[in-house]
């Protein structure tokens, strides 16, 4: 068997082939080459340092639900690989993940240098070639043969393996080498920039269970949403920018959206529940109400926000009010004016189009020998160790790939 590879990107999913195929072959015949000084960055820095590696969702049809790019292409491979085999992988190496009360997965260590060293150990430790600070700058197929023009010389192998993430630099050299098509690049997962009074000086407040839906739309995401110093952040907002990325795109991230406070209940159940509340509670100040479950501090913003600053206890509010209230609770309108990147866990929408990828085995369509792993492919998700999650998957099926194609040489 010729098993002369080369792996282009330091990522996840690069390291994890890597890996994954230094389990079957000399580890030696391996290189990885990456561009930059350091490799495994976005994994150093995900989940705020601590790296959120998977979810503990494992039903695959389930678990594709959670990805707006790559929803039909995962499920398959997911069966081969999902969540559970990335856990027992990981074990199996000495990491032990701990699951957070939202299904994020975590290494007990609440390091990601945990997550780098294990990887590490699995490639670099076991002779795979790394070498940093050298880029490919082009490449071709000659005969059987790739051949890769780098930063510090020229380099052949006999199977390529693609997994640069969403670097516009190589998806240039990628257009230039293949027939691929290459879906255009626009973000994905960020927060929304918000000048409205209702989030005047709410900066770090959490409405912890809220419905957000893009007006005149069928875009819609439930979870925690928090206030920032710019506008809104928190899962549902970063949901709704993932599976809106495209939308968001063309609307140039100028567009409205609603806010149910209370998922669940609609305007008439909110009016319904406020006159109840009044004949209960008569005495009480609109602005102290806590029922709701809804932060003090917001709660006070919410009511100013919707009838002004009201002062009153409830046997002097009239109807009015109370459908006024009810309306605020139930669909907020918010004017969104522009986006803000997600911490440094950007990611990209676009890449590869994935129909010309064979996702039995993650190879080219186009061009035998050629694989494709991670972000460089039109997959992405929403947080909550989704994308880390398809960077392993990938790297899994295209070791496998790569090992059925060296065993025809």
């Amino acid at each position: 068997m010729n098993s002369e590879i080369a792996i282009v990107g330091g990522g996840a999913a690069g390291f994890f082939c890597a890996a994954i195929l230094a389990e079957s072959i000399p580890a030696e015949s391996i290189t990885l080459f990456e561009r930059a000084d350091n490799v495994l960055q976005k994994v150093k820095i995900s989940g705020g340092g601590r790296c959120n590696v998977t979810h503990t969702s494992t039903e695959p049809k389930e678990l594709v639900k959670s990805y707006p790019r790559g929803t039909k292409e995962l499920l398959g491979p997911f069966y081969t690989f999902d969540t559970s085999n990335t856990i027992g992988w990981f074990e199996s190496k000495g990491v032990n993940l701990k699951t957070e009360a939202d299904g994020r997965m975590f290494p007990e260590t609440d390091s990601s240098q945990t997550i780098i060293d294990c990887l590490w150990k699995a490639t670099v430790n076991k002779g795979v070639k790394l070498k940093t600070r050298c880029g490919v700058n082009s490449f071709e197929k000659r005969g059987e043969t790739w051949v890769l023009q780098t930063e510090k010389g020229e380099h052949k192998a006999n199977v390529l393996l693609i997994a640069t993430g969403s670097s516009l630099q190589f998806w240039n050299i990628l257009v230039n080498a293949t027939a691929h098509t290459l879906v255009s690049p626009v973000p994905s997962l960020f927060t929304f920039t918000c000048k409205s009074n209702l989030l005047q000086n709410l900066s770090g407040v959490a409405v912890q269970k809220a419905e957000v839906k893009i007006s005149d739309t069928k875009f819609l995401a439930e979870g925690p949403v928090l206030v920032t110093h710019w506008g809104l952040s928190g899962p549902a907002i970063l949901r709704l920018s993932a599976w809106a990325a495209r939308w968001l795109n063309e609307q140039n991230y100028k567009f409205t959206i609603e806010i149910n406070w209370k998922p669940g209940w609609n305007k008439n159940q909110a009016f319904d529940w406020l006159v109840l509340y009044k004949k209960q509670h008569p005495k009480k100040k609109l602005v102290t109400l806590t029922d709701l479950g809804l932060p003090g501090r917001f709660w006070q913003n919410l009511v100013l926000h919707a009838v002004g600053n009201e002062e009153r206890v409830f046997a002097d509010l009239p109807n009015t009010v109370l459908q006024q209230l009810a309306l605020a609770i139930t669909c907020t309108k918010l004017d969104i004016n522009g986006k803000n990147t997600f911490k440094d866990e950007f990611v990209t929408a676009g890449g590869i189009a994935l129909s010309e990828v064979d996702f039995k085995t993650f190879q080219s369509k186009l061009m035998p020998g050629l694989f494709f792993a991670g972000e460089v492919l039109n997959i992405d998700a929403i947080t909550g160790g989704y994308n880390f999650q398809a960077a392993w998957t990938g790297g899994y099926m295209a070791a496998q790939g790569i090992l059925s194609q060296l065993a025809k040489l």
